[in-house]
């Protein structure tokens, strides 16, 4: 799956720093064409790419903010 999404469509959050450590990439633009959005650890681009479900993901990312109900 990680050659399927192109390397310019994966973004981390702006929270992440530069040095490329401790954070997960996301592609939101596979959400449109799969509905489902594919996560990969940054420190391992040619790894395993997880797939979640929009929803999986917002909650991911809603503890992640510390916004999580």
């Amino acid at each position: 799956m990680a050659q399927i999404v192109s390397d310019s469509s994966w973004i981390k959050s702006s929270h992440s720093g530069g040095d490329g450590g401790q954070c997960v990439e996301w592609a939101p633009g596979f959400v449109q064409l799969a509905d489902v959005v594919p996560v990969r650890d940054s420190k391992v681009p040619a790894g395993p790419v997880l797939m979640v479900s929009p929803e999986a993901f917002a909650g991911l990312a809603a503890l992640a903010r510390g916004t999580a109900p």
